[in-house]
């Protein structure tokens, strides 16, 4: 069997391991996904080894004495390798003992069989293992065959004794391009994910975002085993349904899948982007099912975008999203029309610095428009001039991957003679949104235009650059302009 492992380092932990242990007397194989990635010519890039012959205090003891390891996964039988993704675990022997994914209680046994051992775990194709010394492949249940049929099939029917499988069957079915075996859907009908901590399910969600290449069947998965029901957001796109001129493909639900699958097409590489910008896929149409209507004949769904964050929260903060993460997504689903509304008005260089101001990044946003626009088949649209239009402006004024920095500060304030008090915010307020308008573009400008405006407010007696305090200014902040110091 070819084990593509590129990684030198990867690969020379991985032999060493197997050097060790079969130097002790035991026996280490290649078992679950590392297997299942090389028989489908895929590079690994982690591997497991199940250790067979020592008892834990033997392994222990011949890995201690040539690797660092971690031992947060000992008493499940599994010991890390720091540094490098190596996971080395004793055959063990589960018993469900409580509710959810945790509840099991764990006897790790070098003495069991392969074929036990193989037995506990999920799906068929993961239950494939491998001796690199001699070459053997032990499948007991039909793994390289269910492989070679792109079937996804549960190894027995302990596999309902943790509902992460059903979330894993997700990520699989999305990541490797299997179809799923119509009894392993239906034992996942009578699945619930009781007891299940919402930081494994984020997890299983963010594979999904980042390794699915064909997310939209991952989603049919949880439509057709019923969990679809335990994300009420996804329920609701199901049957809701959208204007034909726009929307060919169909109802919201199926737009939804061929924007992810769009998306999964052009990812870029990095994770912390991909994820935001995947997840903003997913939840950009959360807000139709709030305010679809018949008006006239044709389907309308106005405000759905700022309808949409209430859902998009909501999903987020159930699976235990971190906080930082639901922030970045929702401007993204707010704003995901933005980019054809200024592009069909010729919008000007203000309201461009103004949309970076509320989504961060630009380059983000397009990617979510764009994966929008192209989610809408049979119909093929040619390219995507809005994103291209929206991001050569944004280059241009130097907002494609951030907002304007503020160019007139506190300190500037303060070197102007003003004590620190409540004015100060309305005054840099008013200048940033003077600086978004396009009034000055460098610090020098920002002073100008500040102290112009200042020692105006000064001969109104708005607001003094000299004495003990400095009073608050005449009609306030308004957004959009530079009244607040006028």
């Amino acid at each position: 069997m070819p084990f593509i492992i590129q990684d030198s380092n990867l690969r020379l932990a991985a032999e060493t391991v197997c050097r060790l242990v079969r130097e002790c007397g035991g026996r280490a194989v290649w078992v679950g996904g590392c297997v299942r990635d090389a028989l489908l010519g895929l590079p690994v890039t982690d591997v497991d080894l199940e250790v067979y012959g020592l008892s834990p205090d033997a392994l222990l003891a011949a890995l201690g004495a040539r690797f660092k390891l971690d031992l947060v996964g000992k008493s499940f039988g599994v010991i890390k390798l720091q540094g490098v993704p190596v996971d080395v675990s004793i055959p063990r022997r589960e018993s469900k003992a409580g509710l959810g994914h945790k509840g099991f209680e764990v006897l790790s046994d070098p003495d069991l069989s392969p074929v036990e051992a193989a037995r506990r775990r999920d799906f068929t194709v993961n239950a494939i293992a491998y001796d690199p010394q001699d070459g053997a492949v032990t499948d007991p249940f039909g793994g390289v065959a269910d492989l070679n049929a792109r079937v996804l099939r549960h190894v027995s029917d302990h596999f309902s004794e943790d509902p992460l499988r059903v979330l894993r069957g997700m990520q699989f079915v999305a990541r490797l391009g299997l179809s799923p075996a119509p009894e392993t859907v239906a034992l996942c009908r009578d699945i619930t994910p009781e007891g299940l901590p919402g930081e494994r399910v984020f997890e299983e969600w963010r594979k999904l975002m980042l390794k699915g290449k064909a997310i939209g069947a991952g989603l049919d998965f949880l439509r057709a085993t019923g969990w679809v029901r335990y994300t009420p957001e996804l329920e609701a796109m199901i049957g809701c349904p959208q204007e034909p001129e726009w929307h060919p493909e169909g109802d919201v639900w199926k737009h939804t899948l061929h924007s992810l699958d769009a998306f999964a097409g052009e990812r870029i590489g990095n994770n912390a982007e991909d994820l935001i910008v995947g997840l903003g896929v997913l939840c950009h149409d959360f807000g139709k099912p709030l305010t679809t209507q018949v008006e006239a004949g044709r389907i309308r769904s106005r405000g759905h975008c700022e309808e949409g964050e209430a859902p998009t929260r909501a999903f987020l903060e159930r699976m235990m999203a971190p906080p930082d993460l639901v922030e970045e997504v929702v401007p993204l689903v707010i704003e995901h029309l933005r980019p054809h509304e200024l592009f069909s008005k010729k919008a000007g260089d203000s309201a461009v610095r103004r949309l970076a101001v509320r989504v961060g990044r630009i380059d983000r946003l397009v990617r979510v428009a764009r994966a929008d626009h192209f989610g809408r088949p049979p119909t093929a649209p040619d390219g995507y001039p809005e994103g291209n239009w929206l991001l050569e402006r944004a280059r241009a004024l130097d907002v494609q991957a951030c907002a304007p920095k503020p160019l007139v500060m506190g300190r500037h304030l303060i070197a102007m003679g003003l004590k620190p008090g409540p004015p100060f915010k309305r005054i840099l307020d008013a200048c940033y949104q003077a600086q978004l308008d396009g009034a000055f573009g460098d610090e020098a400008g920002g002073l100008e235009f500040c102290r112009t405006r200042v020692t105006r407010m000064e001969a109104k007696g708005g607001a003094r650059l000299r004495g003990a305090k400095a009073v608050p200014l005449e009609g306030g902040f308004h957004d959009g302009g530079n009244q607040g110091l006028e």
